[in-house]
């Protein structure tokens, strides 16, 4: 809550100085800006390599079946997901506001005073390759010192976020939105932000209310009081905008919604890692409405976006448990794949921050319909072998 407020106030900044601030303080916000863009920009290649590597290696071994069909019911939900959310908001947004279109602009009016290209170490895709090769020969190899380095590059890369890049953030969006108010289009851009809000919420909660429906009815348990049982780590996420860190709470739940030990211990975890659909809902819809807010940019097709949710699928894997983790995640492709510049990085970075805890908690309270089918599935064989 205290980075929602500080982006609010970073966006309040940064439109009271480009409506009434002299040029130079402008553009020296924009040089600030333009810095941080290109931390951003250095360093995710780096949050690819070490987190999926590390998330890799750390899967646990000899799981087998159960493994590979959690990894499968979390994957598939949140590509599920991911493609139900670009089908509504593609219909929706244009519908609910037609002020969200063309809002945005691709150039800055003023610029900095500075260029500064910092050339990441590698591509994204590089990146990603080299961390499922390097995860994949880890856990096969079960070499400990190469994990544990992975392992310590993955608390490095945190502490960088969380200690550098996340506190930053509210200026790198203060230049952004000055740069708006310059050019005129900072009120429009705010009005449209409500509006994607308030979407990407309405459908979290239409995801959670189909998964409980269709787990509760095909399990002979009652949708709603499963759903009740998952509430205290729901409300929790929304604290600690955070799926790791609210494991102990989800296990609880899971566990009391009759999930044995042995598959809540094993699958809570796990999902927290690798269990999105919160926040590929959120992503997705604010890509489309970053999009359609950009001058001759318009709605994605569906060629362009179903490669690019099948990609944040995969990208995410162990995303950081600091808030924006999955974003800052994302941020890679959205470069790549879908050719956002810093404006559009930003407003998306400032999106989707803006319900984080929303997105984290749909995720937590996923995994617990995840963990009840792997009751279904594997809970007697577990407790026969037990």
């Amino acid at each position: 809550m205290k980075m929602i407020l500080k982006l609010i106030v970073g966006m309040i900044v940064g439109i009271v100085l480009g409506l009434y601030s002299p040029e130079w303080a402008v553009r020296t916000l924009l040089t600030i800006t333009e810095v941080i863009g290109q931390l951003i920009k250095f360093t995710i290649p780096l949050i690819i390599l070490f987190y999926i590597t590390n998330g890799i290696a750390s899967l646990p071994k000899n799981s087998g079946r159960l493994l590979g069909r959690t990894v499968g019911f979390a994957y598939g939900s949140t590509i599920i997901a991911g493609t139900l959310a670009y089908f509504v908001a593609i219909v929706a947004l244009p519908m609910l506001a037609p002020e969200v279109q063309e809002v945005a602009y691709d150039s800055v009016k003023l610029g900095s005073f500075l260029s500064i290209q910092i050339t990441p170490l590698f591509g994204v895709i590089s990146a990603l390759i080299a961390a499922f090769i390097l995860g994949i020969g880890i856990s096969a190899n079960r070499s400990e010192t190469l994990q544990k380095v992975f392992a310590q590059g993955c608390d490095i890369i945190e502490g960088l976020l969380t200690k550098v890049i996340i506190p930053l953030l509210p200026i790198y969006i203060s230049g952004v939105f000055a740069d708006m108010a310059a050019e005129g289009s900072a009120f429009s851009t705010l009005l449209a932000f409500g509006t994607v809000l308030v979407l990407v919420l309405i459908m979290h909660w239409v995801w959670l209310s189909v998964l409980f429906i269709v787990t509760g009815v095909m399990n002979g348990r009652s949708p709603i009081g499963l759903l009740r049982t998952m509430m205290p780590a729901y409300f929790t996420a929304l604290g600690t905008m955070s799926s790791a860190a609210t494991i102990p709470v989800t296990l609880r739940s899971v566990k009391a919604a009759k999930v044995s030990n042995p598959i809540a211990n094993f699958v809570v975890p796990l999902c927290a890692n690798i269990h999105l659909s919160g926040s590929t809902i959120t992503i997705v819809t604010c890509t489309t409405a970053v999009m359609l807010m950009s001058p001759g940019v318009g709605l994605p097709s569906l060629g362009e976006i179903i490669p690019f949710i099948l990609m944040i699928g995969v990208i995410m894997i162990a995303a950081p448990g600091a808030p924006g983790g999955a974003v800052m995640s994302a941020i890679g492709l959205l470069t790549s794949m879908l050719g956002f510049n810093e404006t559009q990085v930003a407003l998306m970075i400032a999106l989707y921050l803006a319900q984080d805890s929303f997105g984290t908690a749909t995720n937590v309270t996923g995994d617990g319909v995840i963990s009840l089918w792997m009751e279904r599935f594997f809970g007697k064989e577990i407790a026969e072998k037990s």
